[in-house]
């Protein structure tokens, strides 16, 4: 029998902590030995001149998941996970949604069924809350917590999905007495329902004026408000895609007072701006998302949040939806409204090929900060550290080499999500994942998918590190 299943060789491995030039031996879906000279292997893959990188986490996707009457999301399992291991993501973070009158656990079983047999690449769900009934706070969400579902999301907008504070001050509780973590979505939506009729009864309503309909100052106050929620009843959150230098200054502050406020930013507020709305017809809908891209000086307060450790966690907020179709982008109602337009961005495979070709290639961030934000930050955050997130003995061999002096022109049909376009088109990439790796099984090589569905799998995942001990709201 032989030693290894698989050996790396030759190739420089970099971690959160350090890189080091090395051989990296891999048996039974796991990292076994870290060293120079291995030879026994029954598969040895050459990667001199390239980078050894712990497969990439995603801890903010949304793939199959209920959009609205005459809405169809873009990716299945299937091609969701597909797409993530093309842009060399080894495990997603979708929600499971639970819709108003649902109960947790018959939400968790149909989404479940959506994604047995169908992964490429591991996953493991969140939870989203949109109707925090006596059952779901008392009984539902601490017994689903204890099966490994360790986060979950509350909106403060969108229609059926917003929770008032109170609502999201009876969720924060049962974070605080059952150890989990709170993901916040973060804008005012009643904010957001006053721009947006003021707008339509001005006849604005081309897709530019998404972006009008959701300035700053609705971000930058519901982040603050979920900030002094979360301080009342004294439990940890993690402030999701984060767009701009107000909202990222009220984490900085709640950061320095001491409090556990985490944040993440995504890959279109670091490229992306608000003229990009600004395309002819109906062009402009590629791009609605919310919070929506921001400006330039937004750019560099998100890069520079990246830099000094202010968000923690680098996501794609991957939500996609056809450009082209009725059931999209191009839907009806869209025509005649921005506000009826799907709200999301394809971004899965493109969300690491960006951060390291703007961000390691141009100087912003260096391969370590790389590693830690898009690897081992997220598997630390969400409960899956040391199995995920780092190469380490002992570790998933989940595993991603990269080419730093390969150069790709982003297109969607590079991308292999269900979307038809990608809000990235055109761009210029240095650095690409040649090989993805998932539990020692190669699924991706030089740009093509050589691996069967149905090797990922569902993770259960342990409570987040930065949870308070499980115990009762104290007010002494």
């Amino acid at each position: 029998m032989r030693t290894f299943d698989t050996i790396i060789t030759g190739g420089t491995v970099v971690t959160a902590a350090d890189r080091i030039t090395c051989d990296v031996g891999i048996k039974d879906g796991r990292i076994v030995a870290l060293g120079t000279g291995f030879t026994d292997a029954d598969e040895i893959i050459d990667a001199t001149g390239k980078l050894v990188l712990p497969g990439g986490i995603d801890a903010h996707v949304h793939i199959a998941q209920p959009s609205g009457e005459g809405i169809v999301m873009a990716d299945d399992f299937e091609s969701g996970t597909r797409s993530a291991a093309l842009g060399g993501t080894t495990t997603v973070m979708p929600f499971c949604l639970q819709e108003k009158g649902q109960s947790l656990r018959a939400a968790l079983t149909a989404y479940h069924a959506k994604a047995a047999g169908e992964c490429h690449v591991d996953v493991s769900f969140h939870l989203i809350i949109s109707d925090p009934t006596d059952q779901v706070l008392g009984q539902e969400l601490p017994a689903l917590v204890e099966d490994g579902y360790t986060s979950f999301k509350i909106f403060m907008t969108y229609e059926g999905l917003a929770l008032n504070d109170r609502e999201i001050l009876d969720v924060m509780s049962v974070a605080r007495e059952t150890g989990a973590l709170v993901m916040v979505h973060a804008e005012n939506y009643d904010a957001i329902r006053f721009m947006t009729e003021q707008l339509e009864k001005a006849g604005r309503t081309a897709p530019r004026f998404h972006a009008t309909s959701r300035p700053i100052a609705v971000e930058r106050e519901a982040t603050h408000r979920a900030i002094s929620l979360a301080e009342l009843v004294d439990v940890p959150v993690m402030i999701v895609h984060v767009s701009n230098r107000e909202a990222m200054e009220q984490i900085r502050w709640a950061q320095q007072k001491g409090l556990t406020v985490l944040g993440e930013t995504c890959t279109q507020y670091l490229v992306l701006t608000e003229n990009d709305l600004d395309g002819l017809g109906m062009e402009g809908a590629k791009y609605v998302c919310s919070p929506p891209p921001r400006d330039v000086a937004s750019q560099e307060a998100c890069w520079e949040g990246l830099r000094t450790g202010v968000f923690t966690v680098f996501s794609s907020d991957h939500c996609p939806f056809r450009y082209d179709d009725e059931q999209g982008k191009l839907t009806p109602k869209g025509r005649s409204s921005f506000r009826w337009v799907p709200n999301g961005i394809p971004g899965v495979a493109a969300r690491l090929p960006i951060l390291f070709s703007e961000g390691v290639m141009k100087g912003r961030i260096d391969l370590e900060r790389f590693v830690a934000v898009t690897a081992t930050n997220p598997a630390k955050t969400y409960g899956l550290y040391p199995r995920k997130g780092t190469i380490a003995i002992g570790s998933d061999a989940d595993v991603t080499i990269w080419d730093p002096t390969c150069t790709k022109t982003l297109t969607y049909t590079l991308l292999g999500d269900g979307a038809d376009y990608t809000p990235y088109e055109g761009m210029e990439i240095t650095g690409w994942p040649v090989l993805t790796m998932v539990r020692g099984r190669t699924v991706v090589r030089d740009g093509w998918v050589v691996g069967a569905k149905g090797h990922g799998e569902h993770l259960a995942r342990a409570k987040s590190p930065f949870a308070k001990a499980p115990g009762p709201v104290s007010f002494a």
